[in-house]
């Protein structure tokens, strides 16, 4: 009550939290339940045996039957399933004389097991034996940088060629950029990466000065690690070709829509200039179908930078994911794709809060 005195209500927080942010919590973990589910499938039930996949033509009756215990293959499918979601939560049961490592006992239950708090797990590498956690994390560094990096080169440049194709009255200026904006779309990854990689690091290499691989941090005999920002130009490049050609198409076709209003000729009638009229009044009203491809947009290149970080041997996720496939590494596998099942939730909802910043018109809802 003293509170209210002074004008300061708690009724935005009851209402942001109960008609949004506990359902579309529900609902990630819904759909994480349901990655899981279908990873489980995928990785433990289809496979004839995981074990001989994993082992190839080394295995050994004796390793065979060591892989198999390590997967639980010897379990009922119920029994595996339930592990397999008490791995991965963050809230699990756990006895307590195999307490997980980085946890926090909660509850006990009964003598010898308790509720724990931990950080999900997802085995080891069958490989290397690290764990799989602190392996997509490290990879995921180099996987964030190069992503951020393409968004923001695709960002920048998108709306810059987008907005002067809505304004401009030359016709072929126009069609320059349109023909570059679907040349872009077009273009298959792997296929770029190998051209620029072929001529910028290779053929015209004495001139650019860019390598054709390398990654954010070089050791260096004398020094130690080195940060080498030239080896990320070409594979953010690459990487940001496919949504800057989506955000100069969508920037020129929102522009323009926003241009025809009312309110802009408006605004133009009272005086102001081309660039108070662009940043008050048309960037404002035409950034949400441009944010909204841009979430995706982010969301793919996190989880989906395959062929660029192959290419460029840029060492993050994605390049993970390649190495471990070709030595059946199914741990590293899994641990890739929840990861990135996780950050496509987790960006789709921001991004859905961002609306409300961008245009307080829109209104959150479950």
């Amino acid at each position: 009550m003293g509170l209210k005195r002074f004008g300061i209500s708690f009724g935005w927080i009851r209402r942001f939290t109960g008609s949004w942010l506990w359902q579309r919590s529900l609902h990630a973990l819904m759909v994480l339940w349901g990655l899981a589910s279908m990873v489980f499938v995928l990785f433990y039930v289809l496979p004839a045996d995981s074990a001989q996949m994993t082992l190839g033509q080394r295995s050994d009756p004796e390793t065979l039957q060591e892989i198999r215990a390590e997967l639980g293959l010897d379990l009922p499918w119920g029994q595996r399933y339930f592990y397999f979601l008490n791995d991965l939560s963050p809230v699990s049961i756990h006895k307590q004389s195999e307490a997980p490592i980085r946890s926090f006992r909660l509850l006990p239950i009964g003598r010898t097991n308790a509720i724990y708090i931990k950080f999900p797990y997802l085995g080891k590498s069958y490989q290397s034996r690290r764990d799989v956690v602190t392996m997509v994390v490290d990879a995921f560094e180099g996987t964030l940088v190069l992503a951020v990096s393409a968004m923001a080169m695709a960002t920048l440049m998108g709306i810059t060629m987008g907005t002067l194709a809505a304004y401009t009255r030359s016709g072929w200026i126009r069609s320059l950029l349109l023909g570059f904006s679907m040349a872009g779309v077009a273009a298959p990854s792997f296929l770029v990466s190998l051209l620029l990689a072929y001529l910028m690091g290779y053929v015209w290499g004495p001139w650019t000065g860019l390598p054709m691989s390398g990654h954010l941090w070089e050791l260096d005999p004398w020094n130690g690690p080195q940060l080498q920002w030239r080896n990320l130009l070409l594979p953010a490049l690459t990487l940001g070709i496919r949504p800057l050609a989506v955000v100069v198409q969508l920037t020129k076709d929102s522009v323009g829509d926003v241009l025809q209003q009312d309110y802009i000729r408006t605004a133009q009638a009272k005086g102001l200039s081309k660039f108070q009229v662009w940043k008050r009044h048309v960037m404002p009203n035409a950034l949400n179908p441009i944010v909204t491809a841009l979430s995706g947009w982010l969301s793919s290149l996190l989880a989906g930078a395959v062929f660029v970080e192959y290419v460029f041997g840029w060492k993050g996720m994605g390049k993970m994911t390649v190495d471990a496939l070709m030595v059946f590494d199914l741990p590293v596998v899994m641990g890739v794709v929840l990861w990135s099942g996780f950050l496509f939730v987790l960006i789709n909802n921001v991004v859905d809060w961002l609306y409300t910043v961008l245009d307080p018109r829109v209104q959150l809802n479950a």
